[in-house]
């Protein structure tokens, strides 16, 4: 059994925070699978075609997620939160590319519901996870290094243990928190707002449980996290 929680400080700096939740376990993630592929294809397609001209900083779940990287204290224009800089991407027409099952269909499903989608790989868990603030004890290894670096105190994260896996919160993942092809086991966390985007979040998590279902045949557990219901076993 594995564990997610969201600290109370966290929800005394975010009161609206809530996140719909899911965990998948015998997960295949080894081969490309045609139905995801084209799910991603579709996505960006239909996202490139909706949103040619929008200003993406005025899309609801965009704005929400500025509007609390201000209250942090982190520069959203500096720090783009993981699904404005998916969109941002898609928009300018640079597509997205495949990488694997987990990570197309959490692209996709992002896309979708303009929602950040993250995928954590449970067996590389060191006790659990919880989004809280950081302390110096923890430490985070960038994408594509091999030393990690040291943390200052009081950022949002992810975390496992002392292992960030997300820096300031949904903005970048580790290396070490990176799905591959011998994933198996995964945590999905979906982020929102009570009062912005909790129905999208909890319809984002039950398209993805259904779709890892149907493609994966594996085990899905699903559930809700907020400042009421803060704790999540999986």
């Amino acid at each position: 059994m594995s564990h997610f929680s969201v600290a109370p400080e966290v929800f005394e700096a975010l009161p609206q925070y809530c996140l719909g939740v899911a965990a998948a376990k015998g997960v295949d993630n080894r081969a490309p699978n045609a139905k995801i592929t084209a799910l991603l294809d579709q996505q960006v397609q239909a996202f490139a075609s909706a949103n040619a001209e929008a200003n993406l900083r005025e899309l609801p779940g965009i704005r929400a997620c500025r509007e609390a990287f201000q209250a942090l204290g982190m520069n959203p224009n500096k720090f783009l939160c993981s699904i404005e800089a998916l969109s941002k991407r898609v928009q300018k027409g640079g597509g997205l590319p495949h990488i694997n099952s987990i990570v197309d269909l959490g692209n996709a499903l992002s896309l979708q519901y303009l929602l950040p989608m993250g995928a954590h790989d449970v067996d590389r868990l060191e006790d659990g996870i919880q989004v809280r603030f950081s302390t110096p004890e923890d430490h985070f290894l960038p994408m594509g290094e091999t030393s990690p670096e040291s943390m200052p105190a009081g950022e949002l994260v992810y975390v496992s243990g002392h292992t960030v896996k997300t820096r300031r919160w949904i903005w970048r993942q580790s290396d070490d928190g990176k799905i591959t092809e011998e994933t198996s086991h995964v945590f999905f966390p979906i982020d929102a707002f009570q009062d912005v985007n909790r129905d999208q979040a909890l319809q984002a998590r039950d398209t993805l449980a259904a779709l890892l279902r149907e493609v994966f045949g594996c085990e899905v557990v699903t559930g809700v996290v907020d400042k009421d219901h803060p704790d999540f076993e999986f």
